[in-house]
C-alpha cells in the first residue's frame, strides 16, 4: 500500500505588537492582523477545530 503524506499539524499561536495580536500556524496560515489579543486567540481556536 502506497504511503500517503499526512496533512500538516497545525499549532498555532499569536505574537503581541503593541496592544495588537496576530495569530499563526505551523501550517502557514495567518490570521488577520491588527486584532485584539482575545480575537487572535479566537482566530487561532477556530483555525484549529477547522484543520
Amino acid at each position: 500500500m502506497p504511503h500517503q503524506a499526512s496533512a500538516p499539524e497545525h499549532r498555532t499561536s499569536t505574537t503581541e505588537r503593541g496592544s495588537f495580536a496576530h495569530a499563526h500556524c505551523t501550517c502557514g496560515w495567518a490570521g488577520p492582523a491588527r486584532r485584539s489579543r482575545d480575537k487572535a486567540r479566537t482566530d487561532a481556536e477556530q483555525h484549529e477545530s477547522a484543520g
